[in-house]
């Protein structure tokens, strides 16, 4: 190893490479998108609103990053469809894929009513299921690898209280991401799931009370909760066909030690 420097940046450079980020205009996609460009990646930041999707470009853009807003509705096949030719037409090619987009409830579970049950299992298992057909049936056929990166949750893998259907949309979505993993690896498409644990984020503040947040401050180590900056590492690990090329069918947790913590 001639430059220890050079050997560490190379291992998570994505140059040249271009990432869809399904979910980008939120807060967590967002952070990890700013993180992919920042390697050098071309950013394509899905979502329904451009206006909030500005701010992110802007930063990337300042920072000499590119990337660019496609509006495309997440859990629906066509325009998931449409969004595929879309980035092929004006970036040439589909490298990596963040499924990331998200709701949350807090309805009592006697309460929750059977169209808000459907509309979280669309947006949160559907949109995933989707974005995975859609993106990985063309890296699949390309036949030159790529990353698909899904966004689990710390209630995919261990029961919280008061999200009864956010945390089922959840679990499927880290089951689903160890099936494609397994299908998927002898063509070289890597399929991760993210976990964050607790990041204050849009989807989340309904249902963080001063109680709420006293209890998950209590049961994470760190004593705090995460940044959506501290999710780019992790982000970057399952991008980079050099840092992670042998990594697939992982829960890569960002915690705070919350999972590790019993009494």
């Amino acid at each position: 190893m001639s430059n220890p420097t050079e050997y560490l940046a190379s291992l998570y450079a994505l140059s040249g490479k271009v990432a869809v980020v399904i979910g980008g205009t939120g807060e967590l996609c967002g952070a990890m998108a700013e993180g992919l460009a920042g390697a050098g990646a071309e950013v394509v930041l899905v979502g329904r609103n451009e206006e909030k999707a500005k701010p992110r470009l802007d930063r990337i853009h300042a920072a000499g990053g590119k990337g660019y807003f496609v509006s495309a509705e997440a859990s629906e096949k066509a325009a998931l469809q449409q969004l595929l030719e879309t980035v092929l037409r004006r970036s040439g090619k589909v490298d990596i894929v963040v499924n990331g987009a998200g709701i949350n409830s807090a309805t009592p579970f006697f309460d929750i009513a059977e169209d808000e049950f459907d509309r979280i299992v669309k947006v949160n298992l559907k949109g995933v299921f989707l974005g995975c057909q859609i993106f990985g049936k063309y890296l699949v056929e390309r036949g030159e690898g790529g990353s698909i990166i899904n966004l689990g949750s710390m209630s995919g893998i261990v029961p919280l209280s008061r999200v009864f259907t956010y945390s089922a949309t959840k679990a499927a979505v880290h089951n689903l991401s160890k099936n494609l993993a397994r299908e998927w690896a002898p063509k070289r498409v890597r399929v991760n799931t993210l976990v964050p644990g607790f990041f204050p984020a849009e989807q989340n503040r309904k249902i963080l009370s001063p109680e709420r947040v006293a209890s998950i401050i209590g049961h994470t180590p760190m004593k705090r909760f995460g940044e959506a900056r501290e999710l780019v590492g992790a982000t970057l690990l399952m991008a980079s066909d050099n840092a992670g090329g042998f990594l697939t069918g992982a829960e890569i947790v960002v915690d705070g030690g919350y999972h590790a913590m019993t009494i």
